[in-house]
């Protein structure tokens, strides 16, 4: 399908479609490839069953603080979070009865409350989704949270793929498709838990000196090829530099949301350390019914904290993509730019320098001079009190309780002062930018206020190491000859592949 309307002029590859005749299932993830040779098939992991197999009837499973399913229109399981879908199958069935019923009185079941759970509903096409949470998490953020959940299933399958296979057979076991995708979707979950780059829906930069920024940005705008629409360099889950193709237009800006699947997608799997992948990925904020072709490559092995990725509109790119890959090497190599980013110091509440700080987030409204194109935030690493697992979903559950009060849509606010026993808390939004600051328990509201007047100060002036205030763009002319709206069967991936899952 061409999309030179708002799309630039790229050629997107279209989704693949379903073979009844042979009962094959083409991999919407197709032929994905280890040093361009391998099949990735090669270098699967072996999942966790921890969970998987876990008794629904048992007192541990009813204690999970949150659960999430998935079920098609028909009833039929596609995913739990904990226990066997298999064995969900009734409930799943009495959730979507529930559903079905209300529906039928021409209303939309959105939610129900109890004493001790929220139970959200969330129906996406033939696709329905359900979280039963026993935490303080708004109804808004947990359908939020949902909507993740569907992204990244989109973003293996298509959008349009899935309405597809689903007007022709509605009660296909999507599972089929999705299997071996499980660890996706759970690291998915479980990274929403302690990680406040969703609640903010901003991408966390890694810090770096502007001049090594823009040194590093330069030899990704260099390294160009047709059909080239974004690079990416990623360390640690952070991000260092980004460049896009010019053409993108301002309706056709990558989102925050398609970045956080992107990285979810890459941690989930230690495949992609394996050598260079090359997979079809949809990005759903970006256009949800077509792929693009990305190009994984770790340039620190063994050690895997520096990733590169390349995306195109070209499924016959990888050799070209690796050639880039080889120049930015080579242009890093000479620099030394790599240890710049391998070596940069991150930053802790006590090297700023206010008095009884012990963590906070900060979103700017305005870094980039169009800065709707990438929203960022910053934060301090965390320090002993909230170094384990449980204490950074703590901080974060009070983070979101504030979040969730002073966005509320019946009463938003600006200013919360909230004393929480162990940790007092203050959030505060501007026009210029949104705080939220985690003090210890005694401090005073007018304290804290001063406080956070010196780390807006701190945060000034080290915005320019803290954020990417530039967007570098190239030119990139596409390959000609080449047309995505071939829909021969060249241009389907082999179906006997299991493409990306087959990385998971």
């Amino acid at each position: 399908m061409h999309r030179s309307d708002n799309r630039g002029s790229w050629e997107f590859q279209p989704e693949d479609t379903l073979i009844e005749k042979t009962g094959k299932f083409p991999s919407s993830l197709a032929q994905a490839n280890l040093n361009g040779q391998k099949k990735a098939g090669s270098a699967v992991d072996v999942p966790s069953l921890a969970y998987r197999n876990e008794d629904i009837m048992s007192e541990s499973w009813r204690q999970h603080r949150k659960h999430v399913f998935v079920l098609s229109e028909a009833g039929k399981p596609i995913y739990s979070r904990y226990g066997n879908e298999e064995a969900l199958a009734s409930t799943m069935g009495v959730m979507m009865a529930l559903v079905s019923f209300v529906q039928a009185g021409g209303n939309m079941i959105r939610s129900i409350f109890s004493d001790e759970h929220t139970v959200v509903f969330l129906q996406k096409g033939p696709l329905v989704f359900v979280s039963v949470s026993a935490t303080r998490q708004s109804e808004q953020q947990l359908r939020s949270e949902l909507l993740h959940v569907y992204h990244q299933i989109v973003s293996m399958l298509t959008q349009a793929s899935i309405n597809r296979i689903f007007e022709r057979r509605k009660n296909f076991d999507l599972r089929r498709l999705l299997f071996g995708s499980e660890k996706v979707l759970d690291g998915l979950l479980d990274v929403m838990d302690s990680d406040p780059s969703f609640m903010l829906s901003a991408v966390q930069c890694l810090p770096l000196p502007s001049s090594s920024r823009d040194t590093l940005s330069h030899i990704l705008q260099k390294a160009v090829t047709p059909n080239l629409v974004f690079s990416f360099l990623i360390a640690n889950n952070r991000l260092v530099s980004v460049v896009q193709e010019k053409t993108v237009l301002e309706d056709a800006r990558l989102k925050p949301s398609d970045l956080h699947l992107l990285f979810n997608l890459i941690r989930a799997s230690s495949a992609f350390q394996a050598g260079e992948i090359w997979t079809p990925i949809c990005l759903p904020l970006f256009n949800h019914d077509c792929y693009f072709y990305a190009y994984v490559a770790y340039l620190d092995p063994p050690e895997c904290t520096v990733c590169l990725v390349l995306l195109s509109t070209d499924k016959e790119a990888f050799y070209a993509l690796a050639e880039c890959k080889r120049k930015i090497e080579e242009a890093f190599a000479s620099q030394n730019a790599l240890q710049w980013v391998t070596n940069t110091p991150l930053y802790y509440v006590g090297d700023i320098g206010v008095a009884n700080l012990k963590h906070f987030l900060y979103k700017p409204s305005k870094v980039l001079d169009h800065h709707r194109q990438l929203p960022q935030f910053t934060c301090p690493e965390m320090e002993v009190a909230y170094r384990s697992q449980e204490e950074r979903i703590h901080l974060l559950d009070l983070y979101r309780n504030m979040h969730n009060r002073i966005h509320s849509t019946s009463r938003p606010l600006k200013l919360i002062y909230h004393s929480a026993g162990k940790e007092t808390l203050l959030a505060w939004v501007t026009s210029k930018f949104e705080m939220f600051a985690c003090f210890t328990p005694l401090i005073t509201k007018k304290s804290a206020i001063s406080e956070l007047t010196k780390l807006l100060r701190w945060i000034k002036k080290e915005e320019e190491r803290l954020f990417i205030c530039q967007l570098p763009k190239y030119s990139s002319a596409p390959q000609p000859g080449r047309s995505s709206t071939d829909r021969g069967r060249s241009d389907r991936p082999d179906t006997s592949d299991t493409g990306l899952l087959s990385l998971l």
